[in-house]
């Protein structure tokens, strides 16, 4: 483990992706190095690795990495999104929405990859001073005092509350006994960062297909983040298929804009599911990121639900911390509950209904009037960016 200090430790946070690390760098900026935390993973004995994967951060997401020494020099922003919706063999995809506005005179968003931040999270949270403990959690048990954490092959650590920011599949959740409602979607995200000849001007372009939402994302240079949500049976086709059959599918989703294109990093393939927790906060621990939560990506807003978990709950227990109360007291976690529960949940499901939206053929003429209204009406476009940047 890297960093010891003594336990018992103030704040455990099983979980060492963005969120978690996130979290304990949030909480030892505004607390200083006197607060004892301790971030659990086994992943943190192995390098971090690229799976291809970039995010679209919203601009309260890009202060809070600023403030925390970790935003990416890589980053590009967003200088705009364009939506249609059309058919695969449509000549000509018009634009339904097109959002170009700027939030508080900066970009709503920046795309940035995932394995540079989480480096980036990791190598600063070791120079913090943080605890990393490359341990998996067997058990935890909660009492009076704190909570117990219980790993094979190693002492038992103490803290005073537990944070599971350990993903979908969350041991923390499942053995706080905290219930779940969830289910599979019947699509798969394939991605890979990809090089063409045309530049993107930095928009973002996602084209509402009848097999699933195909977006291109502008990164640095001429290059775009590809997510490309396609069904089950037709994504497993093309995720087994050669470099050069996948980039003519890509081509032909993505239209002539972008000339020729090239894959330029890895290709991968994930599993799209929803999921929202029946409750945020249990004995003693408290859910963030996908521990509490999963949506469809095609609003791009996965990542930065969780990164508004971190900033409400920096926030809580940083008041708690200084006004002497107990961090994992049942009072100091219902804050908790009470900040991310409406907002959540309305994000969730605004999510899984335009995901139903646009998979049917039969709601395309309700959806493209809809979409018309809202491209014609600025103030609606602004609290849109607005909302969509979190400031």
């Amino acid at each position: 483990m890297t960093n010891r200090p003594s336990p018992p430790f103030d704040v455990a946070i099983a979980g060492a992706g963005v969120a978690g690390l996130a979290l304990a760098l949030a909480l030892v900026d505004e607390l200083g190095p006197g607060l004892r935390v301790v971030v659990v993973d086994p992943a943190l004995d192995r390098p971090v690795r690229d799976d291809g994967r970039a995010s679209m951060i919203a601009a309260d997401g890009r202060r809070l990495f600023e403030r925390l020494g970790v935003w990416p020099a890589s980053a590009a922003p967003v200088a705009g999104l364009r939506i249609t919706d059309s058919r695969l063999h449509d000549a000509i995809r018009p634009t339904f929405l097109e959002l170009g506005e700027r939030a508080d005179d900066e970009p709503f968003a920046h795309m940035a990859f995932d394995a540079e931040l989480r480096a980036a999270l990791r190598s600063r949270a070791e120079a913090a001073g943080i605890a990393l403990a490359p341990l998996a959690l067997r058990a935890h048990a909660a009492s009076a005092g704190g909570v117990t954490l219980a790993f094979d092959g190693h002492e038992p650590m103490r803290a005073a509350v537990l944070i599971g920011a350990d993903g979908a599949a969350s041991a923390v959740r499942a053995q706080a006994r905290i219930a779940a409602h969830a289910f599979p979607y019947d699509h798969v995200a394939l991605v890979a960062t990809l090089e063409h000849d045309a530049p993107h001007g930095g928009v973002a372009v996602q084209h509402f297909l009848p097999g699933g939402p195909f977006a291109m994302l502008p990164l640095g240079g001429n290059r775009s983040s590809l997510v490309w949500s396609e069904r089950r049976d037709a994504a497993r086709a093309v995720a087994a298929a050669d470099d050069a059959s996948f980039l003519r599918e890509v081509e032909r989703r993505a239209g002539p804009d972008y000339g020729a294109i090239r894959l330029a990093g890895p290709r991968g393939a994930f599993r799209l599911r929803f999921l929202l927790a029946r409750s945020f906060v249990g004995d003693r621990v408290a859910l963030v990121g996908d521990a509490a939560h999963v949506v469809h990506p095609l609003a791009g807003l996965g990542l930065n639900i969780g990164l508004r978990d971190v900033m409400a709950l920096t926030t809580i227990l940083t008041k708690a911390a200084r006004a002497g109360e107990d961090l994992g007291s049942p009072a100091t976690l219902s804050r908790h509950e009470s900040a991310r529960r409406f907002e959540v949940a309305g994000f969730a499901a605004t999510t899984d209904a335009l995901y139903r939206l646009f998979g049917h053929e039969a709601t395309r003429t309700a959806r493209d009037v809809g979409m018309g209204l809202v491209d014609r009406t600025p103030g609606l476009k602004r609290r849109i960016v607005q909302a969509a940047s979190g400031l």
